[in-house]
């Protein structure tokens, strides 16, 4: 986790009945000596937690996590104010999977295409287990603390599809054989299908998050990619998704046809 609270490190790492807060801002506490952590502000009343560059450092050196060498450690982006959302996408990772059906998880993943300037950042992207096949399954997650306005996040949206339609030819030059989606190719090699979007709307009143995901439905209304739509609310309490998108490859290649080879 990039930023966390007390409280969400403890969901991860101590028993479902125990409350393992305190154990955890002890550990904290020891990380902080030790110069690996530190906190930079609050969320409400309570202190978020990141890295310091050299707790960043001792993970990957200890081969614990993939090296991101543009990551940042999150102390930058709590300082700016971005700490509520980097806390709501925790909350979101947790209330989705938890535990007990995510396999891997990675934050803030960019995704760009420089031959169409093309560049998002995913904020969480969720390797789940699959039931009954118990497969591991990829899915996007993109949250919106409230920050956004209706067209930003309405275009931050449709710019997975333009990612998910985007096609390369086969060869070094583009001069043989047909064409292929570049997700497939360079991004995720093991799904058969664009993984699923899942947009998380938090951050207002439940009544306004609600106003919000029927504008955002009409907004993308056509999209050729799966997009599901909650708000985190909801899915704290493990009410169901709404579907606002179906994923429809032959659409998709209609609508952004490749390039003539070269």
């Amino acid at each position: 986790m990039r930023i966390a609270t007390v409280r969400q490190m403890a969901q991860v790492v101590t028993a479902e009945e125990s409350d393992g807060r305190s154990y955890v801002r002890r550990a904290m506490k020891e990380l902080a000596e030790l110069g690996l952590a530190e906190t930079n502000g609050k969320v409400g009343k309570h202190p978020v937690w990141n890295l310091t560059p050299a707790g960043q450092k001792a993970l990957a050196d200890g081969n614990e996590l993939p090296q991101r060498p543009k990551a940042g450690t999150g102390a930058k982006a709590v300082k700016a104010g971005f700490g509520p959302h980097g806390v709501a996408v925790t909350d979101t990772i947790l209330a989705f999977g938890g535990r007990d059906h995510l396999t891997d998880w990675q934050v803030e993943v960019n995704h760009a295409i420089k031959e169409i300037g093309l560049s998002f950042n995913v904020d969480a992207v969720l390797a789940v287990l699959a039931v009954p096949t118990k497969t591991s399954e990829v899915r996007l997650f993109e949250l919106d603390n409230g920050s956004m306005s209706q067209a930003r996040l309405a275009k931050e949206v449709w710019d997975y599809e333009r990612y998910a339609g985007h096609r390369v030819w086969e060869g070094a030059r583009g001069t043989i054989g047909g064409t292929y989606p570049f997700w497939q190719r360079h991004r995720y090699t093991r799904s058969e299908t664009f993984p699923r979007l899942h947009v998380v709307l938090a951050g207002k009143e439940e009544h306004l998050l609600d106003n919000r995901r029927k504008a955002l439905a009409l907004d993308v209304r056509g999209i050729a990619i799966a997009v599901w739509v909650n708000t985190l609310p909801r899915l704290q309490r493990g009410e169901p998704w709404y579907e606002i998108g179906v994923d429809d490859p032959d659409r998709r290649r209609r609508r952004y046809p490749e390039s003539p080879g070269r």
